[in-house]
């Protein structure tokens, strides 16, 4: 594995469009794709972003493979997948939050167990154009920040990242709380507009 992971790094940005598209599809290589688009940021800034949009892509193809399985699989599937006490804990957390579990576990620069959430999305019934929609708003900021980071900070951009994880947890759970927020007063006024 680590030999084809060295292949995909020297292939630069399309080997990061393959490495994020295996990574969301599943295939746990932690961090690497952070990691690979922060070093070919600081190596060739002009490109930074082009890098991005190849992460992008990557990840929302591997995202929209490993939901299309889940929804073909259903319950059975999901079931497989969260039999352990965390796997069930974080189904909850997907039953009660919805696509806020997907789109924060999909911006998170801290690793967070996406994969169950995809799964729980797809497995669940929710639509395929919503779910889209989410990994694209969540991925399109995180990787642009990142080939930002790598672009302007070069080696020091993971650095970075490390010793401003409190903070950047922070933001995270504001940002939750600000959604779920959102989400509540929609749900709150379709209500009242079904009951009138």
């Amino acid at each position: 594995m680590k030999e084809f992971v060295a292949t995909l790094v020297a292939w630069g940005p399309p080997g990061l469009l393959i490495l994020a598209a295996l990574d969301s599809a599943g295939i746990p290589i932690p961090a690497a794709v952070d990691a690979l688009l922060m070093v070919l940021a600081a190596n060739a800034p002009g490109t930074a972003y082009f890098s991005a949009a190849m992460a992008v892509a990557g990840s929302l193809c591997g995202s929209m493979f490993l939901f299309f399985v889940a929804r073909k699989g259903g319950e059975k599937y999901l079931e497989k997948h969260t039999i352990g006490e965390r796997g069930k804990k974080l189904r909850q957390w997907f039953q009660h939050y919805g696509l806020l579990t997907v789109f924060i576990s999909a911006i998170s620069p801290i690793p967070m167990p996406m994969k169950l959430f995809v799964i729980s999305a797809g497995a669940l019934g929710v639509s395929p154009r919503s779910f889209f929609l989410t990994i694209l708003a969540a991925r399109v900021p995180r990787y642009g920040a990142l080939a930002y980071l790598g672009s302007q900070l070069g080696t020091e951009a993971g650095t970075y990242l490390k010793s401003h994880v409190w903070q950047i947890g922070g933001v995270l759970a504001l940002l939750f709380v600000v959604l779920f927020g959102c989400v509540k007063v929609m749900d709150r006024r379709r209500t009242q507009a079904a009951v009138s």
